[in-house]
């Protein structure tokens, strides 16, 4: 069956994105329904050692995420960028159908955590190099002088994904008694995610190689690739450093948000929904808002600002809601972490593509990212648990926050201080 090939850059930026929709759709999911999750794959006697081993199983996906980002992201430095989207949205399609469909502990017993832990490694496998060949290419078909804009909907389609999830999760809340929820409802959302499967393959197949791929003479072997990565280490570590900032923000945001006001505010399932649906709206305008005006003033103003706004508000922000909690309250709080995170991303993920050499950009923004993610944001709703339960303050997760903005204004100052980003060819401040 032919696929028609629109030239439409808005149908392509629909196409190239939809694989990033299934993965935080999915990631959203795990993290919302956590605690469901732990009483039917996890049922320990300890509430919070049950809820410590789901958030430890979602974490594990993310340690995949370096290996998924070398070896696939050397495969599509090397084949190209359509045919390496098409394999990582197959593999994470995997991951997906598998944790939708695996029975609970009471009916297979240890058999159902194990088959949760291998869904989860196939998601991060794959999640390893989807963020960074979607950035790539949309870093490669931007026209001149629109790069942060076009690769700013990178991160705009996960926010699609979240506001798309807390609707049906809000809906099935409303419609289904509590206890029909806990039994079998969380799973409707994971079939959902399933049945978009086969879409999003056909709109993906549709993609075009890139123009500048193509013109490229010479395509790296893996070995070569490989080389160049260890060879441009310090750029990776430096690349990993400003994405610490992305992913603790985000994961804080997005995924942890939900369990943050049901097990620490005390606030209802559907006001925690509405927040995170908010949350995630915000998210959708600020990114390409500020990927545009980066396009104008630079990269480097904007990471600054916003990284050392989310080091000094955190903690005041957060204590604030802690004292006063409410659902006006968390919205408007977490409205604000928005603001930081949206504004410091959009900025940040062009910023990452300029920062990796183009014979590598695939695998080495990959790398980079995937490492941020492993170590530092994908625990986020473990560390920020963890922070809670030995510190007894519910202001804990702020800490991290903070941290991380620490890691962006440190990756920054030394990114671009030391010269370390070269001014890309189509005269984009860089």
């Amino acid at each position: 069956m032919s696929i028609p090939r629109s030239k439409s850059k808005v149908a392509t930026v629909i196409r190239v994105t939809s694989g990033n929709f299934l993965e935080m759709f999915d990631f959203f999911l795990f993290g919302f329904y956590a605690t469901y999750i732990s009483r039917a794959f996890f049922p320990v006697g300890s509430q919070f050692a049950s809820l410590m081993l789901t958030f430890m199983t979602f974490g594990a996906g993310f340690l995949m995420r370096p290996l998924g980002a070398i070896f696939l992201g050397a495969y599509v430095d090397k084949i190209g960028r359509r045919r390496g989207l098409i394999v990582t949205l197959t593999i994470m399609a995997c991951g997906t159908i598998l944790i939708a469909f695996v029975p609970g502990y009471e009916t297979i017993g240890l058999l159902a955590p194990f088959l949760v832990l291998i869904g989860r490694l196939l998601q991060g496998f794959s999640a390893g190099v989807e963020l960074g060949g979607v950035s790539v290419y949309l870093a490669e078909m931007a026209t001149p002088g629109n790069k942060g804009f076009y690769v700013s909907w990178q991160s705009g389609s996960q926010q699609v994904a979240i506001m798309v999830a807390a609707l049906i999760g809000y809906v099935l809340n409303l419609i289904m008694w509590p206890a029909a929820m806990a039994d079998w409802g969380w799973r409707i959302p994971f079939f959902i995610g399933c049945m978009i499967v086969p879409f999003l393959f056909y709109i993906r197949r549709s993609l075009e190689e890139t123009e500048e791929f193509q013109r490229r003479k010479h395509h790296p072997t893996m070995n070569e690739v490989f080389t160049s990565l260890a060879r441009n280490w310090r750029i990776v570590l430096l690349g990993m450093l400003i994405v610490g900032m992305t992913t603790i923000s985000f994961y804080t945001i997005t995924v942890y948000t939900p369990t943050f006001g049901k097990s620490v505010l005390k606030l209802s399932d559907t006001d925690s929904l509405l927040v995170t649906f908010c949350v995630g709206l915000s998210n959708f305008f600020w990114l390409p808002v500020m990927g545009a005006l980066s396009d104008r003033i630079g990269r480097k103003p904007i990471l600054l600002t916003f990284s050392g706004l989310t080091l000094i508000t955190a903690y005041p922000a957060l204590a604030w809601l802690v004292g006063s909690p409410s659902f006006g309250n968390m919205l408007l709080v977490l409205l604000w972490l928005s603001f930081l995170y949206g504004s410091y991303n959009g900025a940040m993920v062009v910023a990452l593509t300029e920062l990796v050499p183009a014979t590598v950009r695939t695998a080495g923004f990959s790398l980079a990212y995937s490492l941020a993610t492993a170590l530092l944001g994908g625990f986020t709703p473990l560390v920020s648990t963890w922070l809670i339960e030995m510190t007894d303050n519910r202001a804990a997760p702020a800490f991290w926050l903070a941290f991380g903005g620490v890691c962006g204004l440190i990756a920054t100052l030394l990114i671009y201080n030391e010269r370390a980003v070269p001014a890309p060819a189509d005269g984009t401040p860089a």
